[in-house]
């Protein structure tokens, strides 16, 4: 069975955040390795535990700064001359 292909997230936080998951994976994966002195794949039980762990910790500080990121690229607009500015897309 071959694998489906992926489609990419339609949040924008969660496209957002999958770098930075995939790098505390990578991240993760070396220093479990460092640990044991071999190689260590990356789906391993105790590099799985340590990436929750890290997720956990920093998660929702990570959330806040793409959203306050996502909020800064959007540009406020007038739909009509006598509205307050809202944001749009």
């Amino acid at each position: 069975m071959r694998p489906r292909p992926s489609k990419p997230p339609q949040d924008p936080i969660v496209a957002g955040e999958l770098p930075l998951i995939r790098k505390i994976v990578e991240d993760e994966t070396w220093l479990e390795g460092e640990r044991r002195g071999c190689p260590v794949s990356p789906h391993d039980p105790v590099v799985h535990e340590n990436v929750c762990k890290v997720i956990l910790r920093v998660g929702e500080k990570m959330r806040e700064n793409l959203t306050a990121s996502l909020n800064a690229q959007r540009k406020p607009v007038a739909l009509r001359p006598d509205m307050p500015p809202s944001f749009c897309d």
